[in-house]
């Protein structure tokens, strides 16, 4: 059985090559076995999701997807990596992998085979496997704010600042209204930091751990 998945992405800028150092991280853009997709993977809440975010043929449907309700969504920004875990001890995900093709999900892996290709096999029941591998087109994507949110920010507590309790302790004793302190002038913005993608013309599909179907699983 030969797994033919369909999935994709927008090339972003020029992408060249990766340090060794990037070969495990499975995430970033990747071109389908085919040829007729790109794939988005990245780190949503824990675990390693992927979603179409370019289409050769553009206005796809998931026409073969054996539920009615489904069969006339668009493939562009549909998941088709769900909730991949990462294995212990192993730079290797296993999760599910939906397949646009037959409408049907299986179980599956990705491993990072060096910088630059990444291996997916889907299985049915455990035996009749198949596989493909798809070709980096973009670089490692940087951790999406939700997952930051998802861990929860700390909660600030009821204590009064050290310097706002000096001054009131300063105030009581005197009586004198300690003098107003000018706020501290902003940090300047850091030029050309690494952001997970923007959704916006060129790229509609933009962070993927926002896409309704990815974040409603998560929650």
């Amino acid at each position: 059985m030969r797994l033919a998945l369909y999935t994709g992405l927008i090339l972003a800028g020029g992408y060249t090559c990766l340090t060794p150092a990037l070969a495990a991280d499975p995430t970033g853009d990747w071109r389908v076995a085919d040829g007729v997709a790109n794939i988005r993977v990245a780190q949503c809440y824990g675990s390693m999701w992927g979603a179409v975010s370019w289409e050769k043929q553009p206005g796809g449907r998931d026409e073969n997807n054996p539920d009615v309700s489904k069969k006339n969504r668009p493939t562009l920004g549909m998941a088709t990596l769900i909730d991949m875990k990462k294995k212990p001890g192993i730079d290797q995900w296993e999760g599910q992998v939906y397949n646009a093709k037959d409408g049907q999900l299986y179980s599956a892996t990705i491993t990072p085979a060096g910088a630059d290709q990444l291996e997916i096999k889907g299985c049915v029941m455990g035996f009749l496997c198949g596989g493909e591998t798809w070709t980096r087109v973009g670089p490692p994507i940087p951790s999406s704010p939700v997952n930051a949110m998802a861990k929860g920010a700390p909660k600030s507590g009821g204590a009064t600042p050290p310097k706002a309790q000096g001054a009131q302790a300063a105030q009581a004793t005197t009586g004198a209204t300690a003098p107003a302190q000018a706020p501290a002038p902003a940090a300047p913005k850091a030029a050309g930091a690494a952001k997970p993608a923007q959704k916006g013309a060129a790229d509609p599909v933009g962070d993927i751990c926002l896409l309704p179907e990815i974040a409603g699983f998560a929650h």
